[in-house]
């Protein structure tokens, strides 16, 4: 039997739940190879983690850079290929869909799923789509969201990619399972992550009929992130999942089964009215 591989490549290790995972991933004997946009980044994890870290320059955005990070990789690894691949880096910006900026909705699904795409296609290569793999077919886990499955209001942006990232990942397992590549959905819920605190400004919302709703919304962003899991944790987690031996096709890593589990699964209209009387996003008399 070929030997397993036990090099992963992590994208947007920088900080969150792509930190985390590094971390325990290294903890754990296992070489990350993880992307950063800065070479301040780079050099402080690389400090952080030690030898068992090696950093990777480039945007997931960046088709050339992705590309030329994939072709260093490839002459490193001739021999042992990657055992498994994160996709993480991920985009959150909050905002009403009627006036957020088409620019900033672009960049959500440049980040999060084009982006993602960009990865994988660079680098299934050293997962065993290839002739004559020297390893076993790698393992790859696709950071999504419980937002992948249940619509929030202002952060439309952000669940429509994460809606993306699930369809991609199923018709991705369905195909790589030629190489024996699989492909795994990992839905957080609330996580001690500064995703959120980067993209939940509301004051140029300020003038519209929104933004009423838009102060409970972000008081709610602000208690679920208190009461999250850690990165840490959510790293644990991803680590024993990739070790499984037969993975499930998705795993919801929620603190509150309630709305991370089992409201996903009411009937829309039902959500609807929980969500109109809860946050005030609903018809009044004008």
């Amino acid at each position: 039997m070929k030997p397993v591989s036990k090099n992963i490549l992590i994208t947007g290790v920088s900080t969150g739940i792509g930190y985390g995972a590094a971390n325990q991933f290294i903890q754990r004997g296992y070489t990350v190879f993880g992307s950063v946009r800065t070479q301040t980044d780079a050099d402080r994890l690389t400090t952080e983690f030690g030898e068992r870290f090696v950093p990777l320059l480039f945007d997931v955005t960046d088709a050339d850079a992705v590309a030329s990070a994939a072709q260093v990789l490839t002459e490193r690894l001739a021999d042992d290929g990657l055992g498994g691949l994160v996709n993480n880096a991920g985009i959150a910006i909050g905002g009403p869909l009627q006036y957020q900026p088409m620019d900033t909705i672009r960049q959500h699904f440049d980040v999060n799923v084009l982006g993602l795409l960009h990865v994988t296609q660079a680098f299934l290569p050293l997962l065993g789509a290839r002739d004559n793999h020297p390893v076993q077919p790698g393992r790859i886990l696709n950071i999504s969201s419980v937002n992948g499955q249940i619509a929030i209001p202002f952060m439309g942006a952000y669940v429509g990619s994460k809606h993306a990232v699930e369809g991609l990942s199923h018709s991705l397992r369905r195909e790589l399972a030629l190489f024996g590549i699989k492909v795994v959905i990992i839905g957080p819920g609330a996580v001690k992550t500064p995703i959120w605190g980067k993209g939940t400004a509301i004051v140029a919302y300020k003038n519209t009929a929104y933004y009423p709703a838009m102060q409970w919304f972000l008081k709610q962003v602000d208690d679920s992130e208190a009461r999250g899991f850690s990165v840490d944790y959510l790293g644990e987690r991803i680590v024993k999942i990739y070790e499984t031996p037969h993975p499930g096709i998705r795993y919801a890593i929620v603190p509150n089964k309630l709305t991370g589990w089992l409201l996903p699964r009411l009937p829309a209209q039902l959500i609807d009215w929980i969500m109109g009387r809860i946050s005030g996003l609903r018809m009044t008399n004008r």
